[in-house]
């Protein structure tokens, strides 16, 4: 193992301890997309690489992905307490309160810290970061850390950009207090941000600039938008570039990292995403294809599916990898650990 790896060993941070995930039961092929938008199957396939989503049927929403994604992830590793629950979402059930608070008295765990974090399709590896930092405080010893997204409730159907795009689904992790020398510890955490670049992804009404602005409810200015161009750019930029900085600061050469499990946004940021880090595509976990852009669930669900499928097996070196709208960006790195999904937990 690489001498500055050996140098934090004894250092404290977040261990990754369980794992689930969740999708809806509705799956929506690409053939339904393509008759409402006017579009062909192969035009959809051919610019995203996806084939199908899962959707929330009517009356869903979010906080139900995460609990059933943060039920699994606790049923992995025996159900134990936990004393934070973080809920990286950009698609809350409600602009206030929080639905942190509301998944963790669902879950069982009515009196422990409970919080959103809204980092987009970042916020996932942003919540991991997070984690470690509370665990490496003392304060904490265990953690339920959540990434979903009900993207579906906030979309114009009839947009080509978006629409064949995203998809709803929750992923978790059940974090411990551990080292960064063991399997399943995080080590180096690298996060980014750049403010001017928010227009490129957005829903423009619901938060108090629009209120206190006097706009008026116009339902166009509740879908989310986004640049599709200046996304493809800007994602493939800031994950091979913050990817490779983790890789320097761990010790690691591109050729040492086992599987990439980046943000699924679109199968061609996938691939160009890996050959800009120098790994080669084929060690690029990809289910893009299978849930679509799920946003802060997209690791967990990949993750899942990389175990079931048996790619992803125990002394992996992994490295995750995520943008999204803000913009913001991270990527860390660990050693998989050996974990049990739970019985009735099935590849997507």
């Amino acid at each position: 193992m690489p001498n500055n790896v050996e140098h934090e060993n004894f250092t404290r941070t977040a261990v990754i301890a369980g794992l689930g995930a969740y999708v809806p039961e509705r799956v929506v092929k690409n053939d339904e997309v393509a008759e409402r938008l006017g579009v062909t199957t192969d035009w959809i396939r051919d610019r995203t690489g996806i084939e199908q989503r899962f959707v929330l049927e009517p009356a869903g929403a979010t906080s139900d992905l995460a609990v059933e994604a943060g039920r699994r992830a606790l049923e992995s590793c025996g159900n134990p307490q936990i004393d934070f629950l973080i809920l990286a979402t950009c698609t809350p059930d409600h602009p206030f309160p929080a639905t942190a608070p509301a998944v963790a008295a669902r879950l069982g765990f009515k009196g422990v810290a409970a919080f959103d974090l809204n980092a987009a399709c970042s916020g996932f590896v942003y919540a991991l970061s997070v984690s470690a930092g509370m665990l490496a405080s003392g304060t904490y010893r265990t953690g339920l850390v959540i990434g979903a997204d009900a993207i579906s409730t906030v979309l114009d159907q009839s947009d080509t950009i978006t629409a064949p795009i995203f998809g709803d689904g929750g992923g978790a992790v059940v974090v411990r207090a551990g080292h960064t020398g063991e399997p399943g510890g995080l080590s180096t955490q690298i996060l980014g941000s750049d403010g001017d670049l928010l227009d490129i992804m957005k829903t423009p009404a619901g938060g108090s600039r629009q209120r206190s602005a006097g706009v008026g409810d116009d339902a166009a200015n509740s879908y989310f938008t986004m640049a599709g161009r200046a996304v493809y750019k800007h994602a493939v930029n800031r994950m091979s570039t913050v990817s490779s900085a983790v890789l320097e600061r761990m010790g690691w050469a591109p050729g040492d990292v086992d599987w990439l499990v980046a943000h699924q946004a679109n199968r061609r940021i996938l691939t160009a995403t890996a050959e800009a880090i120098g790994i080669s595509p084929d060690r690029a976990v990809i289910n893009v294809d299978r849930v679509a852009n799920t946003s802060a669930a997209s690791i967990p669900l990949a993750l899942v599916d990389a175990i079931r499928s048996g790619a992803l097996t125990a002394g992996n070196r992994v490295l995750l990898a995520a943008f999204g709208g803000g913009a913001t960006w991270g990527a860390t790195g660990l050693i998989w650990p050996d974990l049990t999904l739970a019985e009735h937990q099935t590849a997507t």
